[in-house]
């Protein structure tokens, strides 16, 4: 079958490469020069299924009036006249109460486990590298509020037949030897010892060439301009500034900048950017830095260790499609890093990156099939494509092959919106 997907991020690359190896022909198309220069660029590099939850939760909205008066505030945001910023808030708030919080919770697990499960398949099967680490993950508690409200997250755990580890101080040290020098900033610790950490970048670029060498052709430098569609026979090419291009069946993986490609189709699609940060930190003292991704629950900021270098990433930013660098975003998360591993890197020499992560309002992505027969969606992994991106990448496969997915697709399609 002929297969389009719009967009070579993380999500977009994997899902070309399990398409190749099912015997499919595919061609991406991407406005950037290379694959994985937007969101998929410098996030944290965690992929952490363990720790797959959304954002809206009960005590969320008291909890965001706290942090945007903090100085090193996780949340930020900038109001805008954008009805679609007000929407998703809304839509968000109404997902604020325990029982969907672990509906959302729940789905997102279940992909997110079994996207752990196929990166290490495909870890096996090709050797790809990308900086790649599978020590676990550790959420740091600066209180003991913190660490006894881990009691609900670890019941969802439990269900899904996570392993997590509770630790105190020295146990957060045992895994986290740089730790032990500022073991008065923490109580306690949640350790996921089946989490793992990578470069999304590396990972992508790398398996960009293993999904070219199936045959998948990827179109750079191409601006999508719009969906050309019928009512009988669905969608009929992608208008781009390079021509028009057609296929038997069209996946659109462009992130935040899905809903508004799909909007004239009568697709309702909640998903909005929200800005998030990055510094990438050469490390100077290996003994100082950390081993694996230390995420710290009081500023929302996870410090990850990728090769020579360490990645400090966090904040959420509401402030539309704005790309501008904010310097008082690097103080945070120079803050962090410089509090925790003193020694592991000198800030000076970081480098600062920012990107939109596209986030649905109750947390969970929209894979799958739409009211439009040959017309599939890719988007809405927020914080999580790079957790999630194998295990999309293969559930789509199988989807557009007619087979049934691994897992269960309940609550995953953008069905869940009406739409």
């Amino acid at each position: 079958m002929q297969v389009l997907i719009l967009g070579s991020g993380v999500i977009g690359t994997s899902m070309a490469y399990y398409l190749a190896r099912a015997g499919h022909e595919v061609t991406v198309l991407e406005r950037q020069p290379a694959p994985a220069l937007e969101t998929s660029f410098g996030n944290a590099g965690e992929v952490s299924p363990g720790y797959s939850a959304p954002w809206a939760g009960p005590g969320v909205p008291v909890k965001a009036i706290k942090w945007m008066l903090m100085r090193h505030s996780p949340l930020v945001i900038k109001p805008m006249l954008d009805p679609a910023m007000w929407r998703w808030g809304l839509a968000m708030l109404r997902n604020c109460t325990q029982a969907r919080y672990e509906i959302n919770k729940g789905r997102m697990v279940r992909l997110a486990e079994y996207s752990r499960d196929c990166l290490k398949a495909l870890r096996a099967d090709t050797g790809i590298a990308y900086d790649e680490r599978m020590q676990g993950t550790l959420q740091l508690f600066r209180t003991q509020q913190q660490l006894d409200g881990t009691s609900k997250d670890v019941e969802v755990l439990k269900a899904s037949g996570v392993p997590y580890q509770v630790l105190d101080r020295e146990g957060c040290v045992q895994y986290e030897p740089a730790l032990a020098g500022v073991k008065d900033k923490f109580v306690g610790g949640l350790r996921l010892p089946g989490d793992e950490t990578g470069d999304c970048f590396k990972f992508t670029q790398a398996l960009a060439k293993l999904a070219e060498a199936e045959g998948v052709k990827f179109r750079f430098g191409v601006n999508i301009q719009a969906i050309e569609h019928d009512a009988v026979k669905g969608v009929t090419a992608v208008r781009t500034d390079a021509g028009g291009f057609t296929a038997e069946r069209y996946v659109v993986a462009l992130g935040s900048y899905s809903s508004a490609l799909v909007r004239p189709l009568g697709i309702r699609l909640p998903v909005y950017p929200v800005k998030g940060f990055s510094i990438t930190v050469p490390i100077s003292d290996a003994g100082g830095a950390p081993e694996s991704t230390v995420m710290d629950e009081t500023f929302k900021v996870a410090v990850t260790r990728l090769g020579s270098r360490i990645r400090v990433g966090g904040t959420a930013q509401l402030s539309g499609f704005d790309l501008r660098l904010d310097a008082r975003r690097r103080d945070t998360l120079e803050h962090v890093v410089t509090d925790l591993f003193p020694r592991g890197g000198n800030v000076r020499d970081a480098s600062f990156w920012t990107g939109l992560r596209p986030m649905t309002p109750d947390g969970t992505p929209v894979i799958g099939a739409t009211r439009i027969p040959n017309l599939m969606l890719s988007t809405g992994h927020g914080t999580l494509g790079w957790t999630m991106a194998a295990g999309t990448g293969r559930v789509m496969a199988d989807l557009i092959a007619g087979r049934a997915p691994e897992i269960d697709m309940e609550g995953l399609t953008v069905a869940r919106y009406g739409g």
